[in-house]
């Protein structure tokens, strides 16, 4: 590599899948910047979640371990203060942590690692979303999914939503100014998380006008009847209220339509970001870094939103763009966000940061720098999953090794595709005796890696202690987790303890003179 003491930039979106980018095949949106980064660094075709929902698929990442480890198991699931994560290893090895936006800690401590946040969470902190799997028949509508989303896809010029991103894109594009200025000679690492394509579908009229309505495709495997469909896919109808509402072909196109106008907007902000790495000089020294959190079905299957692990809610788009490193170059080994943690500190070691800390519990993620730069023996062997949110009643297991993925659920018929030939996941070859070696060998795997059923009691209590435990501390006066951004204005703009002189000069770039 050729920088020295590498930044990150690491943009984030929010329920974005791979195949809403223009970079991994989509011909409709308008992905220009990731498409420009994917030709100046690494795309990964086959990268994956952990876990299809926000919360554990986010502390997965942070950790490098899979959600069951950590106690991740849905939206509400507390993120203990003692797991180190990517952003704590970055600090022992020198560098200023910054996470703008969003990244669904819940819990007393809403930094995990990092040194500086710049904006509160758009979700909540606390325990109140739990969801109860002895009362698998009940739906909570105050904040689970629902169909209005796509029935009221369409323009919408300012939203809950677009507040939040609006201000998680300036205060990141303020911090890399700050860096740029007056650095304290550290590299850094900063976390720009924005919650869009997040539904609902509603995305501002210019960009809504970007997208022409006839030519927004279609989902590419139409709607399934309901009782064709796999039993978690028929549980996962009944928590989104998915047979609430009719459902039109316009519908889809509103809300498809919205959805990528939405990909557009993340995408103008990392142009942005971008951009202000190279007019204050940043970006020989930066690598950038584009993924999710997890997919969006998007009407495929006649399903919507995640907790899935078809390939539209678990495929992500993974793109590094690294001085030094390969450009333009793909790699189809399937790789997960767990990999994300061991290749930061891989890369920033390489750069000359020092050595990394041995992880202490260990790491469930490989470094993908290797693979990066053409050693293809150093692909990760496999990609596992878990989800164990609502809508699941048991442990969901996916393990994707080579062409095939395996989905299990004790209460359910297994599932096993062979991607290659059936990349929509039509045909589901479970049982069949042309792959019972195939299906063999990834049972003996799955039994091997999880105890499904100390699994399922684990999930059991912790959801009745986290549901106890919200009725007592709603109950009276409620103290918050939710991260109060603080700004001290005794050290902005001009005061009378600052020479107005030095103020102006410090903090122009470039410098006068330069």
């Amino acid at each position: 590599m050729s920088a020295e003491r590498l930044n990150f930039l690491v943009v984030m979106a929010d329920q974005l899948n791979a195949f809403s980018v223009g970079a991994y095949g989509n011909p409709v949106v308008k992905t220009p910047h990731m498409d420009r980064l994917a030709e100046r660094g690494v795309l990964f075709e086959n990268a994956y979640c952990n876990s299809p929902l926000c919360a554990p698929s986010r502390f997965s990442m942070m950790a490098g371990r899979l959600p069951s480890k950590i106690g991740a198991y849905d939206n509400a699931s507390l993120f203990p203060a003692n797991v180190p994560t990517f952003a704590h290893h970055l600090r022992l090895m020198g560098y200023r942590t910054v996470l703008a936006g969003k990244m669904h800690f819940v819990g007393p401590d809403q930094l995990h690692g990092f040194e500086e946040r710049l904006t509160t969470d758009i979700y909540p902190a606390d325990f109140g979303w739990t969801p109860d799997w002895l009362n698998p028949g009940e739906r909570i509508d105050w904040w689970y999914h629902n169909m209005s989303s796509v029935k009221q896809a369409g323009i919408a010029e300012a939203t809950n939503q677009y507040d939040f991103d609006d201000e998680v894109g300036f205060c990141a594009m303020a911090k890399l100014r700050d860096l740029a200025r007056a650095g304290d000679g550290r590299p850094f690492c900063l976390v720009a998380s924005f919650t869009h394509p997040h539904d609902p579908y509603a995305t501002r009229s210019k960009f809504w006008a970007l997208y022409d309505d006839d030519a927004i495709d279609m989902p590419r495997t139409p709607t399934i009847p309901y009782a064709d469909l796999d039993p978690h896919s028929q549980r996962l109808f009944h928590v989104s209220a998915m047979d609430a509402a009719e459902i039109s072909e316009q519908d889809i196109r509103n809300a498809r339509r919205a959805y990528y106008g939405n990909v557009t907007y993340v995408d103008e902000w990392l142009g942005r970001l971008q951009r202000l790495l190279a007019d204050t000089g940043l970006a020989a020294d930066t690598a950038v870094v584009v993924l999710s959190d997890h997919g969006d079905m998007l009407g495929e299957r006649g399903l919507w939103y995640k907790m899935s692990f078809f390939e539209h809610a678990a495929r992500i788009p993974m793109i590094f763009s690294v001085p030094g490193l390969p450009e333009g170059a793909r790699r189809s080994q399937p790789v997960s966000l767990v990999d994300l943690f061991p290749t930061l500190t891989d890369l920033a070691q390489r750069s000359g940061a020092g050595e990394a800390p041995e992880p202490v519990d260990g790491l469930d993620g490989t470094s993908l720098v290797p693979l990066m730069v053409g050693d293809e023996n150093a692909a990760p062997e496999r990609v596992l999953g878990e989800f164990l949110g609502e809508g699941a009643v048991a442990p969901c297991m996916m393990i994707r090794r080579g062409r095939h993925k395996f989905i299990h659920s004790d209460p359910d018929p297994a599932q096993l595709y062979d991607l290659e030939t059936d990349p929509e996941e039509r045909d589901n070859l479970a049982g069949r005796s042309v792959v019972a070696d195939v299906e063999e060998a990834l049972v003996r795997e799955m039994e091997t890696i999880w105890d499904r059923s100390a699994l399922h009691d684990a999930v059991i209590a912790d959801q009745r202690r986290r549901r106890q435990l919200w009725q007592a501390l709603s109950t009276g006066e409620h103290t918050s987790w939710d991260f109060q951004p603080h700004r001290d204005a005794s050290r902005r703009f001009m005061r009378n303890h600052l020479d107005l002189n030095d103020l102006e000069c410090s903090s122009r770039w470039p410098p006068p003179g330069d």
